[in-house]
């Protein structure tokens, strides 16, 4: 790194994430300049596989976007929370489904250039079907039950826009040597 941190505040504590803002400067120089970084937990990713290769996606409103968004289940890590148990939590809230079969495929930093977010993305196979368990905001969901064709030809149409579906989607394609 070519800077050291002079100062760093905390200027906003929100209840998904908060702000902070460092003053840093650059080494061998007086040019100081400041960072603003949106401080977020982090959460998890799944990509629940159906034992037909068809793959369980949700729609859910997305208040930033003012729209309802094709997405793969996810969540937030709540404090000190393994990256494990979130993603088997997520599974079942908002799909109804359980697998004693999870493994990583890997994670992501969803907006490196502002916000300190990684998702840890999961593999889900030998799915049970059961009744979700849904949180404040998530009662209009609705499940969908895609192949691999039908979720590429949504990508490539612009129908699934969300970044962490689409490299959920890819790391399970390499995983799978689809």
């Amino acid at each position: 790194m070519n800077f050291s941190v002079i100062k760093s505040e905390t200027i906003f504590h929100g209840k998904v994430f908060d702000v902070k803002v460092d003053e840093i400067e650059y080494n061998g120089s007086q040019n100081k300049s400041f960072r603003q970084v949106a401080v977020h937990p982090g959460g998890a990713v799944v990509v629940p596989v159906k034992d037909d290769g068809k793959i369980i996606l949700i729609s859910q409103y997305r208040y930033p976007h003012n729209k309802v968004v094709l997405e793969l289940p996810a969540g937030k890590l709540e404090k000190g929370e393994d990256p494990l148990d979130c993603a088997t939590r997520e599974l079942t809230e908002e799909t109804g489904y359980t697998s004693k079969n999870i493994s990583k495929l890997g994670k992501i930093f969803t907006t490196p250039g502002f916000c300190d977010e990684v998702l840890h993305i999961y593999l889900a196979k030998d799915l049970t079907a059961g009744n979700h368990a849904r949180e404040e905001g998530e009662e209009g969901m609705e499940i969908f039950e895609l192949s691999l064709d039908e979720i590429d030809k949504k990508i490539k149409s612009g129908e699934i826009v969300d970044a962490k579906t689409i490299s959920g989607i890819y790391m399970y394609k390499l995983d799978s040597g689809y």
